[in-house]
């Protein structure tokens, strides 16, 4: 028989409780904010928790504990944005960053279908998504933080979303740093820094970098405190040696100068190491202050930058000389002051640190120059010879995504410094032409120069002429050839886009990306390939393919053969192509699936027969092996 219970109500073990006990909305509302950030409760969660009673709604207010948990979960990133223990509206600032974050990833998921046709150039596939993503009216660093979170995603999966979301984050950040640029050049020449200068050149071509201000700063503040320590074993009362990071002063004794200079070629030629890059002068890494410092190498004028900036911190004045052919620095021997140029002293960075008269400055570069050359340039000047050494190694490249974009970033800074440039205005116009890019900005340069100078009219109205042309057939495009396998015509085609294959003779890596029954290219091409002495010639299949050396290749069937342990492919341009790396194969992304529409299932058949025959433990017995056909080395598109 049942015991009765009496003044209380019997729980579910038959425990008697009381019914006063206390719920949880009694307990301090610190408490429930403790409970609240508990990691394993979503925004989600914490909104439905806010709807249940008043209570939990005030202990879930918009500047409280709680939401601004959730919003530091959510975006670490963003942290350092805010002062530590900011009042702030957190959840205003949560559905904000939410909101853009949707809005942000819908845009870069419609690019690939409104491009993918396109030349694969980071300005023409931003031009209308920059615009759009000006007009969402959000936060910029709401922006790059959305970008960022797409990025650092799973490594293998939205290839093509992380594609063009680079893109993006590539060309907002350069639009971020020409603003600094053009704001660091209204500045008085004497306020510019040639360090500060170098490095908004150094991040607008290094975008996705980390590459800053400060972080430089404290690279070159551990390298004068080296030279101190030596300077400090030379001259323990050596004014220098009293300065702080960011004080102004000049050493005015000339004995004292020359310590300083004697102690910071010690230490950033003999115990540094720094050199001169004479086996890779043209690497356009030398001019990279960055890359200076971690390599400990460039040319001679980021040598130059970071050896004035080291001398000034340390009280010794020197100055930047626009010298041909071979930047130096210039350090006056004259107490008073002079402009004669045998009143100085010709710093090589270049030559570890080697002091030169005027007359040995001739030699390094074997001919005489005028007096005019042996000047202090301003730090604008600098800059000016800076992107013009980047400028030439553009030209100088191989035609390639890398080279171009190099030629249109140190055109894009070049223009910036020095806007009326004829020259470079119309080296612009050409290289914009020449890739089918911006049509419409094109125009505006054209018409630009020939305000400018009149005497142009042949060159712009050729250009004009052929830009309108372009822009009328972009109304009109051409629908993309679709290709069937299925097709009579297709028949001698073995293999399908997203295989990962190997050359037989080169040996790379790569995987197709487009093919073609027979090869499409000129005659000429054909000629100076050696089309000819493949077995089959040029009437056989011929493969588009991402190597991973980053090349874009064009081979013929009997050259390639499936990779016997397939690996990603390490290109640039695989998201463009491809939306993800499933191990054995590449997934078409629906862009390219709509061009081959039969290959991916074409695909998947070729991966279970070459690599998924072998069920644990059945030995090797059924294991497909390559084939072995004639090599050929691919010819390069």
């Amino acid at each position: 028989m049942a015991t009765p219970v009496v003044g209380g109500y019997p729980s579910l073990n038959g425990i008697i409780s009381d019914p006063q006990t206390k719920k949880l909305t009694d307990l301090p509302a610190e408490l429930l904010e403790h409970i609240l950030c508990f990691p394993v409760l979503t925004h989600v969660d914490i909104c439905n928790v806010s709807c249940s009673c008043k209570r939990l709604h005030d202990v879930c207010h918009g500047r409280g504990k709680v939401w601004g948990h959730q919003y530091k979960l959510s975006w670490p990133r963003l942290q350092r944005y805010y002062r530590q223990n900011e009042c702030c509206d957190w959840l205003r600032e949560y559905r904000t960053r939410h909101i853009v974050g949707i809005q942000i990833r819908r845009t870069v998921e419609s690019i690939s279908k409104r491009f993918f046709t396109e030349v694969p150039c980071v300005g023409q596939v931003l031009g209308d998504s920059f615009a759009e993503i000006e007009s969402l009216g959000a936060p910029e660093h709401f922006c790059e933080d959305e970008l960022l979170f797409i990025l650092n995603s799973d490594k293998r999966k939205s290839l093509t979303l992380k594609y063009y979301a680079k893109k993006i984050l590539y060309f907002l950040r350069q639009q971020n740093i020409l603003r600094s640029l053009k704001t660091f050049l209204e500045q008085l020449p004497e306020q510019q820094s040639a360090l500060e200068g170098a490095i908004l050149v150094d991040q607008y071509c290094n975008p996705l970098a980390d590459v800053t201000l400060d972080s430089m700063s404290a690279q070159l503040d551990e390298i004068t405190d080296k030279v101190k320590k030596m300077l400090r074993i030379k001259n323990p009362s050596h004014p220098s040696l009293r300065t702080a990071p960011g004080d102004c002063f000049v050493v005015e004794d000339f004995e004292l100068q020359r310590q300083v200079v004697c102690a910071l070629n010690s230490v950033l030629y003999e115990q540094l190491q720094y050199k001169g890059n004479e086996f890779d002068y043209y690497n356009p890494l030398n001019s990279y202050i960055h890359q200076v410092l971690l390599r400990r190498t460039g040319i001679p004028i980021s040598l130059s930058v970071l050896y004035m900036t080291l001398a000034r911190k340390l009280g010794v004045h020197v100055e930047p000389v626009n010298f041909p052919n071979h930047f130096l620095l210039r350090w006056c021997q004259n107490p008073r002051g002079s402009e004669d140029i045998y009143d100085f002293v010709y710093i090589d960075a270049f030559g570890k640190g080697k002091q030169l008269t005027a007359k040995e400055c001739e030699y390094l570069i074997g001919h005489q120059v005028a007096a005019d050359y042996y000047s202090a340039i301003s730090t604008t000047e600098v800059l000016l010879r800076m992107v013009g050494n980047l400028l030439n190694i553009g030209k100088r490249g191989e035609g390639n995504e890398k080279s171009y974009q190099l030629l249109r970033d140190s055109l894009d800074l070049y223009l910036t410094i020095h806007p009326d440039n004829v020259q470079y205005l119309l080296l612009q116009a050409r290289l914009y032409f020449h890739l089918g890019i911006w049509p419409e900005k094109v125009l505006d340069i054209l018409q630009h120069i020939q305000a400018l100078d009149p005497s142009q009219h042949g060159a712009v109205g050729y250009l004009v002429q052929h830009t309108l042309e372009h822009i009328q057939h972009k109304k009109h495009p051409v629908e993309p050839e679709v290709k069937r396998r299925s097709a009579a015509e297709h028949q001698e085609v073995q293999y399908s886009v997203g295989l990962i294959m190997k050359h037989k003779r080169s040996g790379y890596n790569c995987v197709i990306y487009g093919w073609d029954p027979k090869c499409t290219m000129s005659q000429e091409w054909i000629t100076t390939m050696r089309v000819h002495q493949l077995s089959s010639g040029a009437v056989q299949p011929f493969y588009n393919v991402l190597v991973q050396d980053g090349t874009c290749r064009y081979a013929a069937q009997e050259n390639l053969e499936p990779h016997s342990a397939p690996l990603e492919i390490g290109h640039p341009e695989v998201g463009r192509y491809f939306s993800e790396f499933s191990d054995t194969h590449y997934v078409a992304n629906e862009e390219l699936q709509t061009r081959y529409p039969e290959d991916m299932a074409e695909t998947l058949g070729t991966v279970r027969e070459l690599y998924h025959r072998l069920a644990p433990g059945s030995g090797n017995q059924d294991r497909a092996p390559a084939t072995d056909q004639n090599t050929h080395q691919a010819m390069p598109m």
